[in-house]
């Protein structure tokens, strides 16, 4: 058997997925509050280090030599995947209804059908009923969400609307200046991180869907203001041209496999006959 052939198939497989990795984020290099994704490609010995005490047989067995002899031929592979959740450039847009999360794993909440997600992307504006919601129509959670079972609506005489650090709204009473406690956005900041996952339309899910804590006085809440994408585009490119040459690298190590040490072998054995 040619384990050389199968071990070169894999690797490619890997790239292969790296890649993808890598376009999706360079497709969304101009996407309002995407985080960057990366994969963590382990190889042998690095995943032999950190499992061996598992390993089924012991090390000094006859068995647990024929068992490593079979895995020493294995292919790096993509042992985890994570997402860079650090804060990207902020961008002033002079929208009333724009805003920005200036500190890390902080996120608004929005009401969807499958339930409230989060984003980083605060480019808000109000429907025709005068709720605020996002690019996608869903409503923007206030911190009274729990007790209204509503988001948060303005009113068409509400011409002035100010926003503090902490998300608290202040609109105009009509026909003056004078300023008024509105709604307060909903910022929250998950329990833990890594039970925060990509969901469609820039949105995030939790596993466990009340895994949070409200932020009252977050002080990251920039009005005017959104936050552009975190991904580094000349590391992407960088890293792109990088698996190319691998994927090359890999596919001229199966063609040698199948192709020359074949022939030669086929050679040897008629030169003997």
């Amino acid at each position: 058997m040619q384990t050389g052939y199968y071990s070169s198939a894999a690797g490619m497989v890997t790239q292969f997925n790296r890649l993808d990795t890598i376009a999706n984020n360079l497709a969304n290099v101009n996407t309002i509050g995407y985080k960057e994704d990366n994969v963590v490609v382990g190889d042998f010995m690095r995943i032999f280090k950190e499992a061996r005490d598992e390993l089924p047989n012991a090390n000094q067995t006859k068995e647990g030599a024929a068992f490593l002899n079979r895995t020493l031929t294995k292919s790096p592979q993509v042992v985890d995947s994570f997402t860079d959740f650090s804060v990207g450039d902020l961008q002033k847009t002079s929208n009333t209804l724009d805003f920005a999360l200036s500190k890390d794993n902080l996120f608004f909440a929005v009401q969807t059908p499958q339930g409230i997600r989060f984003t980083r992307d605060g480019s808000f504006t109000l429907n025709e009923e005068g709720k605020l919601v996002n690019k996608q129509g869903y409503e923007v959670l206030g911190t009274d969400y729990k007790t209204s079972n509503n988001g948060i609506t303005l009113n068409q005489e509400d011409v002035v609307v100010k926003v503090d650090k902490n998300g608290q709204m202040y609109t105009n009473v009509p026909d003056s200046f004078t300023m008024v406690e509105n709604s307060k956005l909903l910022v929250i900041q998950p329990e833990n991180l890594s039970e925060l996952k990509k969901d469609s339309d820039n949105l995030y899910s939790l596993v466990n869907s009340d895994a949070f804590d409200v932020v009252e006085d977050s002080g990251a809440v920039s009005q005017g203001f959104i936050e552009k994408s975190n991904v580094n585009a000349v590391k992407m490119m960088t890293q792109l041209i990088e698996t190319n040459r691998l994927i090359g690298m890999y596919q001229k190590a199966m063609d040698t496999q199948m192709n020359d040490m074949n022939k030669d072998a086929i050679e040897k054995i008629a030169s003997k006959s």
